[in-house]
């Protein structure tokens, strides 16, 4: 079946949707996005991220012509005009068509599209097995530069470090912040269990607060476990009991070796196990009805 994406109001064929070449999103990176998923017909905290979109978009100073609600309908809307019940949901919010300076005022009008299509990160066997990451040498952009908390469409901080993974063979790599502590995958959040307690880091060391993140952080403190946020280092994550990551693509998923380092017994710990399972079920009965 051909797909269509939401492209400024309208549904187009995906190998028709365009923008400008002079589209400062695609010049400079000066937009916002979300990575949503639908589950079983619901979109799955579709208005935590769009509140998120919506912060990252006004702290760079970029007006969404759309309302929260507006932006709702015309997700659930390509969702049904593509027949997809499980699904990942790409939003994108650029600066819009402007000149070849830096000047966001000479973009009169935001680009808006939403493409909806299938996303499989990893493999199931690393659910099952686990994976292998190293800590990369690239820094996680400070705060006081680039927010790591703007959900920004300028992503080369990660891509340098996801290309210092790929080089090592591997799939996923930590970041740590500009003062040596973990800070965060290239693509997700990291959670370590030390002597029965969530630990994870806070974010104001550098990190995207993750929707799956906290909505992991929810699930565990209604299993009655100890979370904490607070800041820790390499030495710290390479004695955890265990270690997952977190992500909207990701989901939960298993570490079981850092740098070589063998996590725990070198397989996902019952913790782990435990919390893949509450949050796979809580993505079949918790979001907003897509009524396909």
């Amino acid at each position: 079946m051909s797909r269509v994406v939401y492209l400024d109001g309208e549904w187009v064929p995906t190998e028709e949707a365009k923008i400008s070449v002079y589209d400062h999103g695609l010049l400079y990176g000066d937009g916002v996005f979300e990575g949503i998923r639908a589950y079983n017909g619901r979109v799955f905290r579709l208005r935590e991220h769009l509140e998120r979109l919506y912060r990252s978009a006004k702290t760079i100073w970029l007006t969404i012509p759309l309302s929260m609600e507006e932006m709702e309908g015309a997700i659930v809307e390509t969702l049904r005009r593509n027949g997809l019940r499980d699904a990942y949901i790409r939003v994108v919010v650029t600066r819009g068509k402007g000149d070849l300076g830096l000047d966001p005022r000479k973009c009169p009008k935001p680009t808006v599209f939403i493409i909806t299509d299938a996303i499989e990160l990893y493999p199931p066997e690393f659910y099952e097995k686990g994976l292998e990451v190293i800590t990369v040498a690239t820094r996680r952009n400070i705060p006081t530069a680039l927010n790591p908390g703007i959900k920004s469409l300028n992503y080369l901080n990660n891509i340098l470090a996801k290309i210092e993974v790929i080089q090592a063979g591997l799939v996923e790599g930590i970041m740590l912040n500009a003062e040596g502590y973990v800070a965060e995958a290239t693509g997700d959040n990291i959670f370590l269990v030390e002597k029965g307690h969530l630990v994870t880091p806070p974010p104001y060391v550098g990190i995207l607060e993750g929707i799956t993140r906290n909505a992991v952080i929810e699930l565990a403190r209604g299993m009655g476990l100890v979370v904490e946020e607070r800041v820790f280092t390499q030495h710290v994550l390479y004695n955890a009991d265990e270690c997952f990551l977190t992500g909207t693509a990701a989901e939960v998923i298993p570490v079981v070796k850092v740098d070589g380092r063998i996590i725990g017994d070198g397989r996902p710990g019952p913790l782990t196990r435990r919390l893949m399972a509450a949050f796979r079920e809580l993505t079949q009965r918790e979001g907003v009805p897509i009524g396909l």
